[in-house]
């Protein structure tokens, strides 16, 4: 069985998002960050990414992690693109040239937008949104995604999704990222291919289902 190490409130929300698409059976073992405790290595600390149990899966100390059958990955978008090509369907490539695009803007979601979109996010968990230097921060970090949304928005006018115009893990990577700036609407009003994409990515019962894992796991924290 699949295992997925994190909490819904992390990256490892794209990897529960991925097995909750494919349909298939996993085992959550929750690990907070350890930014998000008093004292991580405390004796009655929850298992977290400063925890020795979990450094003997990841000695990065990174979350999400996951293991199937003996095989231990640690990177979030490269789990799903594993996920993908290991249970097939409509998710995964139909041939290379399909695998080769979705690879693409996987590498294109990390590099180009998510070193923004994180920055937003972070502001808002950190509470420093409402201050000079938050504002700034979240100012540049829109700055900085204009021209990645303006290449995407010009990609969804031709298509509903990235690849083979069907939801493909290529979307859901993508969309995951994008996720960390959608607080910043004005932003995604610029660019409506790219909103009306998110819609659709984000009505799917898969995401659905995620979030609401997530939604409780932060009521109950």
């Amino acid at each position: 069985m699949l295992t997925i190490y994190g909490v819904y409130r992390s990256r490892a929300s794209r990897n529960y998002w991925m097995a909750e698409e494919l349909g298939i059976p996993f085992l959550s073992v929750p690990v907070i960050q350890a930014r998000r405790l008093a004292d991580p290595l405390s004796p009655g600390a929850p298992l977290n990414t400063k925890s020795a149990a979990f450094l003997s899966v990841n000695p990065m100390g990174f979350i999400p992690v996951i293991e199937d059958d003996g095989l231990v990955l640690a990177e979030s978008l490269a789990n799903n693109l594993y996920l993908a090509r290991k249970h097939g369907g409509p998710l995964s490539g139909a041939d290379v040239r399909e695998e080769g695009e979705m690879m693409t803007w996987t590498l294109w979601a990390a590099t180009e937008v998510e070193p923004h979109s994180v920055k937003i996010v972070l502001t808002y968990d950190n509470a420093l949104d409402k201050t000079p230097d938050g504002q700034a921060v979240i100012a540049a970090a829109v700055q900085g995604l204009e021209k990645p949304l303006a290449r995407l928005n010009t990609h969804l006018q031709a298509s509903d999704y990235v690849v083979g115009n069907r939801f493909t893990v290529a979307d859901l990577n993508l969309a995951e990222v994008m996720r960390y700036a959608m607080s910043e609407t004005y932003l995604l009003d610029k660019y409506s291919h790219v909103k009306d994409w998110l819609v659709r990515c984000h009505a799917r019962p898969a995401f659905g289902r995620m979030m609401a894992a997530r939604q409780k796991e932060v009521a109950e924290a």
